[in-house]
């Protein structure tokens, strides 16, 4: 039973509490995805720090997930004087 780009949506819009959150099935089977994310709780941390939270967020879905490519993890002041 695979994980779909829906579950790990939710998992960091509810756990980062996240303002945006893109999810792409890069492998089309539940295994592989690519994310980016937008998070109040990014807010001052380095990306290694920010990396860590998305992971932590996703801690009980990735048993099922092979390959996790956080693409962009931003707090919302960093997307907004872009």
């Amino acid at each position: 039973m695979g994980v779909s780009a829906a579950d790990v949506e939710a998992r960091l819009r509810n756990e980062l509490a996240a303002t945006e959150v893109q999810v792409q099935d890069i492998a089309g089977c539940g295994t592989s995805f690519e994310v980016h994310v937008v998070s109040p709780q990014f807010e001052g941390k380095r990306l290694l720090e920010r990396h860590k939270l998305v992971n932590a967020a996703l801690a009980p879905l990735m048993p099922e997930i092979h390959a996790l490519s956080i693409k962009k993890a931003k707090s919302p002041a960093e997307v907004a004087a872009q």
